[in-house]
């Protein structure tokens, strides 16, 4: 059986920089991805904008050119696909890992299509694909949506949107500017200080002249099909007609996976051990890249603090079969 030296699980930016130094240090490798190659991007609302300039969002020393300050999810699907392309990264497309075991110093990584030998994984599956439901009646109804991707469906509709993070800011605002009947239901008191600063004024601007109706410290309690009901700050029951919920209340890693590959998983946050200079994990020879680090806090990493643990990996790789 071929025993790679590297299987990489996920295609993101993160996933890519881990497979440009492995092929810079003549390590075989492949990538595995569930999607398309920087799926998570791809699934990105459309008009999308990131906080990072695109110096900051660069890998494999390679030049991303953008026509403005924050390059968008087009710009970013243009610069990280044209690398795969380019590099001739190898990546198998539409292929799902459904375990990761260990026998003999050799992992088995078995998918949806086939099984693979190596002798490292990292893992850099990112956080995108779990919604962090509400577990709240109505939400499996077809017209709740945890992903928002453009304004247009939403025209001359009544839509709720749940959150008040960058995402929920962006929908809102959005949608009303496409005709949409806007209300916000927010558990915070305030919108999220996370907002992009130059989309925080718009918002609060919206919300102070009643465009966008908003509840503060409030809370979604159920959706039906017509309706939706939330109990606001001052602890009343209300009911508003509705026609389309956006529940933007975040994502989560597949902690699962995570557990059955052996990793451990610290307190409420679900942290995920790792060496904090290798990003080795408890279990040996496995390691973690990307937004995965950070458990519940998806916050803490991004596609720019977390470029630098494809090279702490490859490092600690480099250093381990030396000593072989």
């Amino acid at each position: 059986m071929e025993v790679l030296d590297i299987l990489i699980i996920g295609g993101g930016p993160i996933g890519l920089n881990c497979a440009l130094e492995a092929q810079k240090n003549n390590l075989s490798y492949l990538i595995v991805e569930k999607g398309t190659i920087v799926n998570s991007l791809y699934n990105y609302p459309l008009y999308m904008r990131f906080f990072s300039t695109a110096e900051k969002l660069e890998i494999g020393e390679i030049p991303f050119i953008s026509t403005h300050p924050k390059p968008g999810r087009q710009e970013a699907l243009e610069y990280y696909q044209g690398i795969a392309r380019q590099k001739k990264i190898n990546i198998n497309l539409y292929e799902r890992v459904i375990k990761v075991s260990k026998e003999n110093n050799i992992f088995t990584v078995e998918t949806s299509k086939s099984r693979y030998y190596a002798q490292y994984v990292i893992i850099a599956t990112g956080f995108y694909d779990i919604p962090n439901l509400m577990n709240i009646p109505g939400e499996d109804l077809p017209k709740v949506r945890h992903y928002y991707t453009e304004p247009y469906p939403y025209a001359k509709q009544k839509v709720v949107i749940v959150g008040s993070s960058n995402s929920s800011v962006d929908a809102a605002l959005e949608t009303y500017r496409k005709g949409a009947d806007v209300t916000m239901i927010i558990r915070h008191s305030e919108i999220s200080k996370s907002v992009k600063y130059w989309v925080k004024p718009d918002i609060e601007n919206r919300i102070a002249e009643n465009s966008i109706i908003t509840h503060f410290n409030s809370e979604i309690i159920e959706i039906k099909e017509n309706s939706v009901i939330f109990k606001d700050q001052n602890g009343h029951i209300n009911e508003i007609e509705n026609d389309f919920v956006l529940a933007m209340t975040g994502y989560l890693p597949d902690f699962d996976f995570l557990k059955t590959s052996g990793i451990t998983l610290n307190g409420d946050c679900m942290n995920p051990f790792y060496n904090s200079e290798t990003m080795e994990t408890n279990v040996n020879n496995l390691y973690l890249a990307g937004v995965v680090c950070g458990g519940k806090d998806t916050h803490l990493w991004f596609i720019e603090n977390s470029r630098i643990h494809a090279q702490m990996i490859i490092k600690n790789i480099l250093y381990k079969k030396h000593k072989e």
